[in-house]
């Protein structure tokens, strides 16, 4: 499956009673802040949520876009562990084009949260606008989007492709 044809929800829909249980089952734990799912596996699981910007008890989250497929999470730890966050905040420093790009994904994430609530804070999520500390919140982000939006969540898709979006998954 190409990243264009990549299960994608593109108008958020209230969360359902059956999503909430799989994300809690997928978390191993109850969700925090959910509010709909914006992309699906392709079993038709929840893969990436938006979450609200406080938590029910009023605590800021600036996390909007959260990744829930175990699967992907796993493939993303790799390459997380490969050192790739490392090189791509190093790529920031020399490439005004990326730095411009990124920027941009930061800015449109500011915007998208704060117009749901504003939390009074710049700060985003995964290490924008500055560098790359989580590639999970960069594919959340781009999943929820779609291609164009986060250079490093189209980066990171584009390096799992021959083992996400395939098959069925556990859930």
């Amino acid at each position: 499956m190409s990243r264009a044809e990549q299960p994608r929800v593109t108008e958020p829909v209230p969360a359902t009673d059956e999503d909430r249980a799989a994300v809690a089952e997928q978390l191993g734990r109850t969700p925090r802040g959910l509010r709909a799912v914006v992309a699906r596996c392709p079993s038709g699981h929840p893969a990436v949520v938006r979450t609200s910007p406080r938590l029910e008890d009023g605590t800021p989250f600036p996390t909007l876009y959260y990744l829930t497929c175990p699967r992907l999470s796993s493939s993303i730890g790799r390459l997380e562990a490969s050192g790739l966050m490392r090189e791509m905040t190093e790529r920031l420093s020399h490439d005004e084009e990326l730095a411009a790009h990124y920027l941009r994904a930061h800015e449109s994430y500011l915007a998208e949260r704060d117009a749901i609530e504003s939390l009074g804070i710049q700060v985003t999520a995964g290490g924008m606008p500055g560098r790359v500390k989580c590639l999970h919140v960069h594919v959340a982000h781009a999943l929820a989007k779609g291609p164009g939006v986060n250079p490093f969540g189209d980066e990171a898709l584009g390096l799992l492709a021959a083992e996400w979006p395939t098959g069925e998954c556990a859930a």
